[in-house]
């Protein structure tokens, strides 16, 4: 039998404690409630609606457009004001008639009933985030 000297004794403490603070996976839980309204699209919502400060907007919430490469959405008139975010990849979008690229890290922002289809014609998924202001 190896004796235990106070190094190992550390080591093995270390150990213990770094496994006590992990948690499983199975354990975990989830926020948000996913939806695919297009092929190869995955609307990831976010919690609730909660009370807005900006002036006009009662509430505001929070959701993540998933595409995956090849992917499109069909480009409906958005039910309410928003701000966009690309947070990984990039898309193309046509907005009103006006095309542009959305790279990671670009913002813009849509109002109500404006016109946008987004479509990831990269090799990545692209995700882009929404924060949607309710009036």
């Amino acid at each position: 039998m190896k004796t235990v000297n106070r190094r190992s004794a550390v080591v093995l403490g270390l150990a213990a404690a770094s496994a006590a603070m992990v948690k499983p996976a199975a354990g975990q839980t989830t926020d948000y409630k996913d939806a695919t309204p297009w092929p190869g699209v995955v609307v990831r919502a976010y919690g609730a609606e909660t009370p807005s400060l900006i002036p006009g907007f009662k509430t505001v919430s929070m959701r993540d457009i998933i595409m995956q490469p090849g992917s499109k959405t069909m480009g409906p008139p958005m039910e309410n004001a928003m701000v966009c975010h690309i947070t990984e990849g990039e898309l193309q979008i046509d907005q009103e008639g006006k095309p542009f690229t959305a790279k990671k890290n670009f913002v813009w922002t849509c109002n109500k009933s404006t016109k946008e289809q987004a479509s990831n014609v990269s090799n990545a998924v692209a995700i882009m985030r929404i924060t949607d202001l309710m009036a």
